[in-house]
């Protein structure tokens, strides 16, 4: 308890003035006034339930206003030291925070410093920009087999487990996503109490470990599924496949660290350790994971069902739509998730060097769906840092139908990206299951930050797109944004990202990659013909 230990001492010395001024005189008045004064600052600290980094860290949470006060100094030292410490940009920090509070997020002095820099990209306005007045964008998920299909809001939150976050922080994001009407991702570990208590709409994540819907031995169970999907509160199901931050690393949580809340969530026994296999048991190829989301849709009554994964070998992409094609069975959606995503629990080299960054991969997705004539029948959504009004915007210029947030989310609840998630020592409360720090996280409070994030976030989207001369966001295209190449030339991003043609691959692609990916791609079967 060493983040008290500022605060008790000065309690101490306040009650030890006190004595000095009532026994030896007025020579101890001032320091009672001194420490008098940041005793009472410190237990306002505890009881205040907007700030909770004071409550965890009465006094010493000041700490970080003042360092925020000469911050452009400190984030040269860290750029210049280690860039690793500035995983987030603070443009995105910022707006993230602003939002939430409803507060002014206008900033004066101009433009970023790198718009020549290769990489930047823009958003062309017009010459009549429109006015936008209603930005609760939605969009219809659920295929021709889909008998349940659910009016999602553009801009939902992305997977986060319980276990992984706080009770504190599911609640709160469950109960911001009522209040805001939109989805929250369960993420893997199970549909938990604090899910289910606000009645938010949930998207259910099946990972490789079934949790929720598994056997003692941690297979599939088609009976429990049922059951749990037949929850109104479920309104999709996502297959994992493979997740931004670390795909095809599977994970283990200890029997230690497995409270009798997670055992309940994840429907795991106590004492055990909770294993989640690198793959799936329940199928072992394109065609077996055909016929598994037609299981799950038909289990769960014709709810859509789709999966997320991280793209990695282009002709495993082309398999699955192969398998699509010779089956006749589509998922409802896909979710892209680019290697930008977050988690606490990746080691470095797969963070760093494992998986496709989204714009590629969303690319690549777009491209084979609509090269096999699939893309009208599947909905796309993407994950992997989009935070702004303007991420959103060119995620859905280059295909994407819905974008989903995790760090964008978890900045509305108050992360300071302290990066102890993996330590169970989160400082605000956000990702530890440590009861007396977790309650730092004043749920009320934060529910309405996050839906505040969420409906200005899509106001800004708006204004964007009003700007780019159009009514709705699904009205972009890659035509209207502009990419700086590494020469310094600008192309339209469909240059940058050129489509194929409707069904170009079924009739033979003229790009020779993705022509000799397709030939190598099997439904029957991940491993590519050689």
């Amino acid at each position: 308890m060493s983040r008290y230990v500022v605060f008790v001492a000065c309690l101490v010395l306040a009650a030890v003035s006190a004595l000095g001024l009532a026994l030896l005189g007025r020579w101890f008045a001032l320091p009672l006034a001194l420490f008098g004064s940041l005793g009472l600052l410190g237990i306002w600290d505890m009881l205040q339930r907007q700030h909770s980094l004071l409550r965890n860290y009465p006094l010493l949470g000041h700490m970080r206003w003042l360092f925020e006060g000469i911050r452009p100094e400190i984030r040269q030292y860290l750029i210049e030291s280690d860039r690793d410490e500035v995983p987030f940009s603070r443009e995105q920090r910022s707006i993230v925070y602003q939002r939430a509070k409803d507060a002014l997020d206008k900033r004066p002095f101009g433009t970023r410093e790198d718009v020549y820099a290769p990489g930047f990209s823009w958003l062309n306005h017009a010459m009549e920009p429109r006015r936008v007045d209603h930005t609760d964008f939605r969009v219809s998920i659920g295929g021709p087999d889909c008998q349940q299909p659910y009016d999602a809001s553009l801009y939902n939150v992305s997977a986060m487990s319980f276990g992984a976050l706080s009770a504190n922080a599911i609640t709160a994001l469950n109960r911001g996503a009522k209040l805001g009407g939109f989805a929250h991702d369960t993420g893997e570990g199970g549909i938990s109490r604090y899910h289910r208590g606000p009645g938010g709409d949930l998207i259910w994540e099946i990972g490789s470990g079934y949790f929720g819907c598994c056997d003692a031995d941690g297979i599939f169970d088609p009976e429990r599924f049922r059951d749990q999907a037949a929850d109104p509160q479920v309104k999709m199901i996502e297959i994992k496949l493979s997740q931004g931050a670390k795909p095809g690393h599977g994970g283990v949580l200890p029997a230690a660290k497995i409270t009798p809340e997670i055992a309940e969530a994840r429907g795991i026994a106590m004492g055990r350790d909770c294993i989640s296999p690198p793959a799936h048991r329940a199928f072992s190829s394109p065609l077996q994971l055909m016929d598994f989301i037609a299981r799950l849709r038909q289990l769960s009554a014709g709810k859509p069902v789709g999966f997320k994964l991280c793209v990695g070998h282009r002709w495993q992409v082309m398999t699955l739509a192969k398998a699509m094609l010779e089956s006749g069975i589509t998922p409802d959606f896909i979710v892209v998730d680019g290697k930008e995503g977050g988690t606490g629990a990746a080691p470095l080299e797969f963070s760093n060097h494992v998986g496709t960054p989204l714009v590629d991969g969303l690319v690549l997705m777009r491209n084979v769906l609509i090269g096999a004539g699939l893309r009208g029948r599947i909905r796309l959504g993407a994950s992997g840092k989009l935070v702004t009004g303007y991420d959103l915007a060119w995620a859905l210029a280059l295909g994407a139908d819905w974008a989903n947030s995790a760090r964008g989310f978890m900045f509305a609840l108050g992360c300071i990206q302290a990066q102890s998630c993996h330590t169970n020592r989160c400082p605000v409360g956000v990702a530890t299951q440590d009861p007396w720090r977790q309650r730092a996280l004043a749920v009320d409070d934060k529910a309405q930050r996050v839906a505040r994030f969420h409906v200005n976030t899509l106001h800004a989207l708006g204004e964007l797109v009003g700007a780019a001369g159009f009514a709705h966001p699904r009205d972009l295209r890659p035509e209207h944004l502009m990419v700086r190449r590494a020469d310094g030339t600008t192309v339209p991003a469909d240059v940058a990202y050129p489509a194929l043609e409707p069904e170009e691959l079924i009739g033979g692609s003229l790009n020779a990659d993705y022509a000799r990916d397709w030939q190598r791609a099997r439904a029957e079967n991940f491993v590519p013909a050689e």
